[in-house]
């Protein structure tokens, strides 16, 4: 239970701030997108695409609620078995990476979001993923 929650925390923490960039804020913006070496932006995500991503985040968490068991769902029993193991997943695939710009195997590393995501972004994608399959594990 104390695992899922932690995990609801995280994802739902991280919904914010997309939600936060989806209405104009600019803190730590610039820096979470992946640049060529010569800064420029791999991708240019407008304020619906941080908005989607933060009611994806949200989602997850609150599907962490709801495995805790602190909160009764009426969700189907496929969608929790189905997603107890795609969310670590895809977080999972995430630390990995595309082997170029994104993940523990990119090749450019020394741009400012290579740099933070080697330190900071790929090992809690990776941290999500572990603790989302030790969960599905443990139950």
């Amino acid at each position: 239970m104390i695992l899922s929650l932690l995990l609801s925390i995280i994802l739902i923490g991280l919904g914010m701030i997309h939600f936060n960039w989806a209405i104009g804020g600019k803190l730590g913006f610039s820096v979470t997108l992946p640049t060529k070496e010569n800064g420029e932006r791999i991708i240019n995500p407008k304020k619906i695409d941080s908005a989607i991503v933060g009611i994806g985040l949200t989602s997850f968490g609150v599907f962490y609620v709801f495995k805790s068991g602190l909160i009764e769902s009426n969700l189907p029993e496929w969608t929790i078995k189905f997603g107890s193991w795609i969310i670590p997943i895809l977080f999972l695939l995430r630390a990995i990476g595309e082997f170029r710009y994104i993940g523990f195997f990119k090749s450019v590393k020394g741009t400012d979001f290579g740099k933070l995501d080697t330190k900071f972004f790929s090992p809690l994608c990776l941290l999500i993923g572990i603790f989302g399959i030790t969960i599905q594990l443990m139950i």
